[in-house]
């Protein structure tokens, strides 16, 4: 039997990279899966790669800063699939800038998706899990559901040009050890991956001119320099930059039964180095 047998997951930020590669994973080992884009083609399109291996999966399209995305989101896991047990906070964008540059558009805009939403996200779902918390004690069952928030490196160590990043993956890591302690009564494991250098799209190297992402209909610039890249592979122990698999990996471990006793921690995925 696959461990997410039975499971209802819904992931954030599922179309591309690293939530893509979570929902593959978690859809894989028996979840159905809510997929969560910003934008309707990469949400459908993962969508449909869960469904032809197999998989249970249904899109929620929108904007996780959406005033209300929270409900919807919860909502479409309860209506398509009949519960709610794993919750993975991860869509985000940075927006880079040196804190006297920074405006504050750019800082609200990045604590709102990487803090406010998730806050949104779990306060929405804070009902359901209650509820069913409180059936299955009645009924004698233990019954596990997991929190998964993503952080970073640059929310443990900081990083030039990242105030705003820095704080707001900060901030998930001090709501993760919190709501592991409102939420342990429920059997909620609430735990947080901090991610160091992986690849993707927004750190892809800057070798054909700069590259940029469509955030709402602003064009951020994303990429590092070549250079930088490799100063920073020289700092990590095993020598190279994660891929998107290896993260999903790292988020999978706090969603199977083995996590049952491990709430409240922040596990570093970054090759060595933390």
């Amino acid at each position: 039997m696959n461990k997410l047998s039975d499971k209802v997951a819904i992931i954030s930020g599922s179309g591309r990279g690293i939530g893509r590669e979570i929902a593959l994973k978690l859809a894989a080992e028996g979840a159905a899966v809510v997929v969560n884009d910003l934008d309707a083609g990469p949400a459908e399109e993962t969508v449909a790669d869960i469904v032809a291996r197999g998989g249970k999966a249904v899109p929620c399209v929108g904007s996780v800063t959406s005033p209300d995305f929270a409900e919807r989101f919860v909502n479409t896991a309860i209506d398509s699939f009949g519960g709610l047990d794993i919750i993975v906070n991860n869509a985000g964008f940075t927006w880079d800038n040196v804190i006297q540059k920074m405006t504050d558009e750019q800082w609200d805009d990045v604590i709102d998706v990487h803090l406010k939403a998730p806050f949104r996200i779990l306060r929405a779902a804070a009902d359901f899990i209650r509820e069913a918390s409180r059936k299955e004690a009645e009924e004698g069952r233990e019954v596990f559901r997991k929190v998964v928030n993503i952080s970073s490196t640059s929310g443990l160590l900081g990083n030039p040009g990242q105030s705003n990043y820095s704080a707001a993956k900060a901030g998930i890591n001090g709501l993760t050890k919190t709501l592991s302690k409102e939420w342990g009564r429920y059997k909620v494991n609430v735990n947080t991956v901090a991610f160091g250098l992986i690849q993707t799209r927004l750190t892809q190297p800057l070798t054909n001119g700069d590259a940029s992402i469509d955030i709402e209909g602003r064009q951020l610039k994303v990429g590092v320099q070549p250079s930088l890249l490799k100063a920073a592979e020289t700092m990590i122990p095993l020598g190279r930059v994660g891929t998107a698999e290896e993260a999903a990996g790292a988020v999978y471990m706090f969603c199977i039964p083995e996590s049952n006793y491990v709430s409240g921690q922040i596990l570093v995925c970054g090759g060595g180095r933390s």
